[in-house]
């Protein structure tokens, strides 16, 4: 998942460079969404293991 969030951020930078702005912005915007969903995955799983990690039979 983080590399697609590189993958559009080196997009925008491109598009950004070359003058297109809409192009730029939308890959910015897709970039931020996918890094912050990546985020809170990997908050839930860390919980997840936590909780999973402290069960003793």
């Amino acid at each position: 998942m983080l590399s697609w969030v590189v993958t559009f951020l080196v997009i925008a930078l491109i598009a950004g460079v070359l003058g297109f702005g809409g192009i730029a912005g939308a890959s910015i915007e897709i970039a931020k969404a996918i890094f912050f969903i990546a985020i809170i995955l990997f908050l839930v799983s860390a919980v997840v293991g936590l909780a999973r990690g402290r069960t003793r039979v």
